[in-house]
């Protein structure tokens, strides 16, 4: 008795799952020759599956062939994967050229103000610090970053307004400026 229940939820689960095990292993497949590495393929895999969803719950019927449509979406996943790394490679390359620019005696209040917001930066909570980067390293306009995170911008202006408080409070504290 017990084992019939226990197939009829896994039917029940495997229905509810817009992608099949083949389906599955097909998308991981096209995200890892997309460069994607095998630590996020299951991230991947979830995001197919959620944009799946997505459509589903917006009244668009469902794809002719969801496999096909699954490999295409994942990837542009890829895509925009490399893209985001591309972006972070780039932060990366400015904060070290702006670093490098602050060697002089001027340049050592500007290594503590660096340091500082560092330190500020990582005591923020991840939303916040999220888009911090985004609007202020990554130089993304809101509407950007909002589109970015799948957020409202209202949401995006709130949580820069919050974070830049309480970095300036920090700021402040540490006298700082």
């Amino acid at each position: 008795m017990l084992r019939r229940k226990t197939r009829r939820a896994a039917e029940r689960q495997e229905k509810a799952d817009p992608l099949d095990a083949a389906q599955q292993d097909r998308v991981r497949a096209v995200l890892a020759l997309g460069g994607v590495p095998q630590a996020d393929l299951p991230d991947g895999v979830q995001q197919v599956r959620l944009k799946l969803l997505e459509r589903a719950a917006d009244g668009r019927e469902a794809p002719r062939d969801v496999s096909a449509w699954a490999a295409v979406v994942a990837s542009n996943l890829a895509m925009d994967w490399h893209r985001a790394r591309r972006r972070q490679e780039r932060l990366g390359e400015r904060l070290a050229v702006l670093w490098r620019e602050t060697t002089d005696e001027d340049g050592a209040e500007a290594r503590a103000l660096s340091l500082a917001v560092t330190q500020g930066l990582g005591e923020l909570p991840d939303a916040q610090r999220q888009v911090v980067v985004l609007r202020f390293y990554a130089d993304l306009p809101v509407r950007a970053i909002a589109d970015e995170l799948g957020i409202p911008e209202g949401t995006v202006k709130s949580r820069l307004h919050s974070a830049v408080r309480v970095l300036r409070t920090r700021l402040h504290e540490g006298e700082v400026v």
